[in-house]
C-alpha cells in the first residue's frame, strides 16, 4: 500500500531523514521506534505532504505522492493522528467528527455510519457528543482526534504517539482501540516511544536511529533482539 523509497527530508539546511526506505502493506500494523529527535514524526510528516522529502519518493497504491500537498494526501486515503491531539477547542465533540468528515461531504449517506462506526470504537465519544471539547480529558481528546481522522474513511491510517502523557489505563484504552482498528482491516503505521507497546501491537517494525533505518523486522523478532531490548526496551 506504501513504499517510502530513499526519502531525504531537511527543515531549511538541517537534514532529519537520511535516505529511508520502508513499506506499508495493506491490513498491516507497522510500527516505526526510535529515541527523541531520531525523525519519527518527520517520517509521517513527509509522507503526509506537510515536509515533502527534498530526494527520494513516496508511492501510496502506485501513485507518486512526494510533492502533494496535505489535503491531496487526505484525499488519495491518508489521515494522520498528530501527537499534539490538536482539536477545535471551542466546537463540541460531534462538531469535531463532522470536520473529519468534511472531505467526504458530498457523500451524504455515508455519514451517519461513519459515526456509528467511530461510536462503536470509542463509546465515551457517543455519550459526549454534545460536550465542548476543550472540557474533555487528556485520554477522552486522544479518542476524539483518532475518531476525527476514521470519519473520513482513510486507507491508511497514521499515528503518532498515541500514549503520550496518558495513564496506564487510558493507555490500555487506547491500544485496545488499535487492536480492534486491525481486526477490522485498517491498515495503521504507528510512530510510539513506548517501544514495548508499539511491537506488541505490531506486525513489523522500523527501527530508525538519526534519520536512518537500522533495523527492520517482524515485531516479535524486535522485542527478542539484544540491541533493541538493550536500548528501547530497558533490557
Amino acid at each position: 500500500m506504501l513504499q517510502v523509497l530513499g526519502a531525504s527530508t531537511y527543515y531549511g539546511n538541517l537534514q532529519i531523514l537520511r535516505n529511508v526506505s520502508m513499506e506499508v502493506k495493506a491490513g498491516e500494523v507497522v510500527t516505526v521506534i526510535g529515541a527523541n529527535g531520531a525523525g519519527k514524526t518527520t517520517l509521517l510528516k513527509t509522507i503526509m505532504g506537510l515536509a515533502p522529502p527534498r530526494s527520494g519518493q513516496v508511492v501510496f497504491q502506485g501513485k507518486d505522492i512526494s510533492r502533494k500537498p496535505a489535503n491531496e494526501v487526505v484525499g488519495q486515503g491518508i489521515s494522520m493522528v498528530t501527537s499534539d491531539r490538536d482539536i477545535f477547542p471551542e466546537m463540541t465533540v460531534l462538531e469535531n467528527l463532522m470536520m473529519g468528515y468534511y472531505p467526504r461531504r458530498k457523500d451524504k449517506d455515508g455519514l451517519e455510519p461513519s459515526l456509528e462506526q467511530v461510536y462503536a470504537l470509542f463509546p465515551r465519544l457517543k455519550e459526549r457528543q454534545k460536550q465542548v471539547s476543550r472540557t474533555m480529558s487528556g485520554g477522552e481528546r486522544q479518542m476524539l482526534v483518532i475518531g476525527r481522522a476514521l470519519m473520513s474513511a482513510p486507507k491508511l491510517l497514521l499515528l503518532d504517539e498515541p500514549s503520550m502523557g496518558l495513564s496506564p489505563r487510558l493507555i490500555a484504552e487506547i491500544a485496545q482501540s488499535i487492536q480492534r482498528l486491525r481486526e477490522q482491516g485498517m491498515t495503521v503505521l504507528l510512530v510510539e516511544q513506548n517501544c514495548s507497546l508499539a511491537l506488541s501491537l505490531a506486525d513489523r517494525g522500523y527501527v530508525l536511529q538519526t534519520g536512518q533505518v537500522t533495523m527492520h523486522d517482524k515485531a516479535s523478532n524486535l522485542m527478542s533482539d539484544p540491541t533493541v531490548k538493550r536500548m528501547y526496551l530497558g533490557g
